[in-house]
């Protein structure tokens, strides 16, 4: 009779240690297999509700990507357009230095700025023609400069043409290049490109889904 007592008393004691044992390896295994968990992705903001609103939070992201954009349009032509005009006097020779400062300024400026103030990844994408850094893009935004300053120049050309036909005049430059109209003009058109890409790519992933 005692040695059954005694091994009724030990019983709960190993089952104990049991689960004791089997919560210590439950536990590794989480935390080994924590870099294989996936989580789904959001287009949301997952940590708005924890941070402070201040100033720039209350601001729309759409109106400081588009104030971004234009900011540093209107300071290349400030710098570059209205600041080697003098020595730089060829239209053609003006519009290719253009636009490779213009596709620099987009890449090492413009871009990383959007993924710095990006509250999570890909947050700011749909405002880039090459959301993602890759040494390539340098020289893509580069070329990217070359059409979206040919639309800036069509701009201004019928602009004026218009503003001669309600003046009735001909031939007379009433809308000079000045970096608040070029910065505008150039945000329009590269946001015109880029919404174009945005939409067939959203065809795209449709097509595919729905395939699937």
């Amino acid at each position: 009779m005692a040695k059954k007592k005694n091994n009724n008393n030990h019983t709960p004691e190993k089952k104990s240690s049991a689960d004791y044992y089997k919560l210590k390896t439950d536990a590794v295994d989480r935390l080994v297999n924590a870099d294989k968990k996936t989580y789904d992705k959001t287009k949301g903001d997952p940590g708005k509700e924890y941070r402070s609103k201040g100033f720039l939070d209350k601001i729309p992201s759409w109106i400081k990507a588009l104030f971004i954009k234009f900011w540093f349009n209107g300071s290349v032509c400030f710098f570059i357009f209205w600041g080697l005009g003098m020595y730089v006097t060829d239209m053609l020779d003006m519009i290719f230095v253009l636009a490779i400062v213009m596709g620099m300024v987009t890449d090492i400026l413009v871009n990383n700025a959007f993924r710095f103030l990006a509250n999570y990844e890909g947050q700011n994408d749909k405002w880039m023609m090459f959301p993602k850094k890759k040494y390539w893009t340098f020289f893509a935004n580069i070329l990217y400069a070359f059409p979206v300053l040919v639309g800036v120049i069509w701009f201004y050309n019928i602009f004026n043409v218009v503003l001669n036909n309600i003046k009735g005049t001909e031939g007379e430059l009433v809308l000079g290049v000045e970096p608040i109209v070029f910065g505008l003009a150039y945000m329009a058109i590269d946001m015109l490109f880029i919404t174009m890409k945005n939409t067939m790519i959203k065809i795209i992933s449709d097509a595919k889904q729905k395939n699937q």
